[in-house]
């Protein structure tokens, strides 16, 4: 299909346009009985919708509802209100075309010369966390398509969209008309309006694909706004910025309280400590450096201040690396941990909320940044990375709950009796701690809190003489954990020797054989969970 063709001949000139007739929607409603006001007193007919008719019609103007226009009343719960030809053929006639002007006539349709809408608060919507239904109602179909209407027709009709115009549009209305270079200008805004509130729905609709158990997109738009621009990147040498998804609820939107402001590295060491925080259901805290933990524990049994008694266990198990580091706790910040932090360097703290006296107490420390989560956080349901030329998208590796059926329910005990309780649980721990370490991991924990970490490491054995060395002589009696299969037995071989008493690891080695021999040989208790946790 395309539109139709007119002899050129056929256009008479046509420049300034007085306003005699305007219709007027907006969900915005700044500056609008300003607007009313003015247009009244030029003698201007305003036609009107809904809540924008009330305010004008009870602040003593005249105003004509659109339904005394189309002749029906909105429908559908005002999904259906000016989608009708008397609306849309005032505002799409050209009437530098004799034509169009008698086809008004026919009809009796009346030309609209000036368009004052703004759209549904579609954007502001998906920010405040609402449910689909909620934010597809703020979908606008009427207003774009007058906004859009009016835009094409500029050369007859003045299309506002914003209220910073309303001066501008005043001026010319009371000074006898909009110039058709004054309408040029207006629609250039008017369908940059448009497609970045069409950007933004498409941008939702896209993301909402990306929820667990939905299949992967055919297409993906991510639309992200610039929070502020970062002192520098990673490095100095390097340019940076923070974005804001429209619709997130993470570390991005967390307010920040005090400090200096974040850096880059701040931000992803933040949201590393958060992961590993959240991955617990009991009061749990993470310290951070450069995105591993240096130390990640939950509160002990009948602690009588859970979450201080969290931070304490954690920053135990390498208090050197702790220094400077960042912290995220999945509780609010008590006052006693605020006293246990007095002497020590922290980058960043994170919590869902804090206590005022912990607030009050960490005011003495100037440049330690205070982030306080938004009401409505969560974990990422998809991890986004670029390559260069594209980008990778998969299921985030989340831990849905604490307990054995929701963890432990398909490890395979391979050697050693069934583990206490207890154990099971410190099992349970150091399994999740591990996800949260950068491969190759080895995480050690005793009584749920990690005493011994080794990370990064490009081979297995590395990363358990680290663990074990960190550890030291609190390696004996604790379990281990590998994110992914030993290759060999070098590596069980080193933990046995330092005392742990059990092992979860994936398996799946073409040699797991030898490391069941060596623990049953040992009396050490070993699962396989059957799934790795790689975390590049």
């Amino acid at each position: 299909m395309a539109g139709p063709h007119h002899d050129p001949s056929l256009y008479r000139e046509r420049d300034i346009v007085p306003v005699r007739r305007a219709l007027v929607s907006v969900s915005d409603k700044t500056g609008l009985l300003t607007l009313a006001e003015a247009l009244s007193g030029a003698g201007v007919e305003i036609v009107s919708t809904g809540s924008t008719a009330s305010t004008i019609r009870d602040a003593g103007f005249a105003v004509t509802d659109v339904s005394a226009v189309t002749g029906v009343p909105e429908l559908l719960d005002g999904r259906v209100k000016t989608l009708h030809p008397k609306v849309h053929g005032g505002l799409l006639a050209d009437l530098r075309l004799q034509s169009h002007e008698e086809q008004l006539a026919e009809f009796g349709i009346e030309p609209f010369e000036l368009v004052v809408v703004n759209l549904y608060p579609f954007v502001e919507t998906v920010r405040s966390g609402a449910g689909a239904d909620d934010v597809v109602e703020q979908i606008d179909i009427g207003g774009p398509a007058m906004v859009r209407a009016s835009a094409k027709n500029f050369a007859n009709v003045a299309v506002v969209v914003s209220p910073e115009s309303y001066p501008a549009i005043i001026d010319a209305v009371t000074g006898g008309g909009t110039t058709l270079a004054e309408r040029k200008e207006l629609a250039a805004r008017a369908f940059a309006h448009t497609a970045n509130y069409d950007r933004a729905v498409a941008t939702w609709f896209s993301e909402e694909t990306l929820a667990e158990g939905v299949d992967l997109p055919q297409h993906l738009t991510i639309k992200a706004e610039r929070v502020a621009p970062l002192r520098y990147g990673e490095n100095a040498h390097q340019r940076a910025a923070i974005y804001s998804r429209v619709g997130g609820h993470g570390i991005a939107q967390a307010d920040q309280l005090q400090g200096k402001p974040m850096s880059y590295n701040n931000y992803v060491d933040a949201d590393a400590a958060l992961r590993a925080a959240f991955d617990m259901v009991l009061p749990a805290v993470a310290i951070i450096k450069h995105a591993n933990p240096c130390g990640i524990a939950v509160a002990a049994p009948n602690a009588l201040d859970p979450i201080a008694s969290a931070h304490l266990r954690a920053h135990e198990c390498d208090p050197l690396s702790a220094f400077g580091g960042v912290i995220a706790a999945n509780r609010t910040v008590t006052l006693k941990m605020a006293e246990n932090l007095r002497d020590i360097f922290t980058e960043v703290i994170v919590a869902p909320d804090f206590e005022a006296e912990a607030l009050e107490l960490f005011a003495l420390k100037k440049n330690l940044r205070v982030l306080r989560l938004p009401d409505d956080w969560t974990q990422e349901p998809m991890d986004v990375r670029l390559v260069s030329g594209g980008l990778l998208l998969q299921d985030a590796d989340r831990f849905p709950d604490d307990d054995f059926a929701s963890v432990a329910a398909g490890w395979d005990l391979v050697s050693g009796e069934q583990p206490s309780d207890a154990e099971m649980q410190n099992l349970i721990f150091a399994w999740k701690s591990c996800r949260a370490v950068k491969s190759n991991a080895i995480v050690l924990a005793k009584d749920s809190a990690t005493v011994g970490i080794g990370m990064g490491q490009v081979n297995r054995v590395d990363s358990c003489k680290l663990a074990v060395e960190r550890a030291g002589e609190r390696a004996a009696g604790s379990v281990a954990a590998s994110d992914a299969y030993f290759p060999f037995s070098d590596g069980p071989e080193t933990l046995i020797n330092a005392g742990i008493t059990a092992i979860v690891q994936p398996g799946g080695s073409v040699r797991d054989q030898e490391t069941i021999d060596l623990a049953r040989e040992r009396g050490v208790t070993m699962f396989f969970t059957g799934e790795r946790h790689f975390f590049h």
